[in-house]
């Protein structure tokens, strides 16, 4: 299974997604601005791989943070002393001056988040990590953690996110598997394999773990306009892993759903409101008509952290528009004329109507969605598994 992320040395290491299948190539990022302009150029991809990104990226900030501080106590030639004790001499006494000190890394924090937040504004994934980063940060400062001791507890809950997202997409596999009917020629749309997550996948993790099942007879992926997600990575993925796989072009789903015996369609997600509406990859809602169109079961695939509970259905979810040379042109060929008009949203959303179940790490949930997803935010917040405690 192919590894899409690597903290080593205090550096987030990133396979850039962008130079596959022609090349493996890695990326070091060593501040967040480097993982921010990793997650807007799609050099890593896929909300959960976005979210575990982004965590990782406020360990980096908050080391950035704290590091100019000492860069201010040494210029002024108190080097050895800690830098609470240098607080102490700008502010005052030591609990005021703590106080001040970490009053002013919190709102430099602060902004780092907002920062990565406005970095890609679908994916819930991203915002749901740097809000729970900060807010563990503002614990740790109300407990009395020093400098240091945040720094530590920081890294380990940015690794804890990391695991978490493996485990919960290994049990999202075991649930989705068992939809899976027996013979299945599945289709797929973009990418919601083990590039888009920590590993394992989400909807490729579904069509994983019914492989191994001995399920899978064939999986077809969508090429997916106008980065070719489907085509770049799913294929790959898929030929990695020896599952049989064949690629078509987004505008062939619908005719091969009726030539092909397609008997059940999985993708991932990137938000997805209190209703069941969700927002994936662009093309995701067409996928879905065609689907029910031919009587073919659409599920999504999808962690909790994707859920947006505030939203209560998906026309209040963002919609990021991208660049329009994404689709004049592809690798460097022109693909149409320089000066036409191109609209370029990266989402659709395809309404809790069309969809047949949401396969989660807590099981499959099933129409009416008001009622199941209110259930599953019920779980989530007595379990609690990444607040961070004193």
């Amino acid at each position: 299974m192919v590894e899409t992320m690597k903290w080593e040395n205090g550096k987030l290491i990133l396979l850039d997604q962008t130079k596959l299948p022609v090349s493996v190539e890695w990326i070091s990022c060593d501040t967040y601005q480097r993982v921010g302009k990793a997650i807007q150029k799609l050099e890593v991809r896929g909300a959960p791989a976005i979210g575990a990104a982004a965590a990782f990226a406020m360990v980096l900030a908050w080391r950035k943070i704290v590091e100019k501080y000492e860069t201010k106590r040494d210029a002024a030639n108190t080097s050895n002393m800690q830098l609470q004790t240098y607080a102490a001499m700008l502010y005052g006494s030591h609990d005021h001056a703590a106080k001040k000190l970490q009053q002013q890394l919190l709102k430099k924090f602060l902004q780092t988040r907002n920062d990565l937040d406005a970095s890609r504004p679908t994916a819930v994934n991203l915002s749901w990590a740097t809000k729970l980063m900060y807010d563990a940060a503002c614990k740790m400062s109300e407990a009395g953690l020093d400098l240091p001791q945040t720094d530590a507890e920081l890294e380990k809950l940015a690794v804890k996110v990391y695991e978490q997202d493996i485990a919960k997409n290994r049990k999202m596999g075991e649930y989705g598997a068992e939809v899976v009917p027996e013979e299945a020629v599945i289709l797929t749309h973009c990418n919601a394999g083990a590039l888009a997550t920590c590993g394992w996948g989400t909807a490729l993790g579904v069509i994983r773990s019914a492989h191994e099942k001995g399920k899978v007879k064939m999986v077809y992926s969508d090429e997916t306009r106008p980065l070719l997600q489907g085509s770049r990575l799913t294929a790959w993925e898929l030929l990695e892993d020896n599952i049989p796989v064949t690629t078509i072009t987004d505008n062939m789903a619908a005719w091969s759903m009726k030539t092909k015996g397609i008997n059940i369609v999985i993708t991932g997600a990137d938000r997805i409101a209190a209703n069941g509406d969700t927002a994936n990859k662009i093309g995701t809602y067409g996928v879905a008509l065609a689907a029910k169109a031919h009587g073919i079961p659409f599920y999504i695939a999808a962690p909790a952290s994707t859920f947006d509970f505030s939203l209560k259905n998906g026309s209040q979810i963002p919609i990021e528009e991208r660049n329009a040379n994404e689709v004049r042109s592809f690798q460097g060929k022109v693909s149409a004329p320089k000066n036409v008009n191109v609209f370029n949203p990266a989402f659709d959303v395809t309404p809790a109507k069309l969809i047949a179940g949401i396969i989660t790490e807590y099981g499959v949930l099933r129409p009416p969605f008001s009622k199941s997803i209110k259930e599953l935010k019920t779980k989530v917040l007595r379990e609690e598994l990444f607040t961070w405690k004193a």
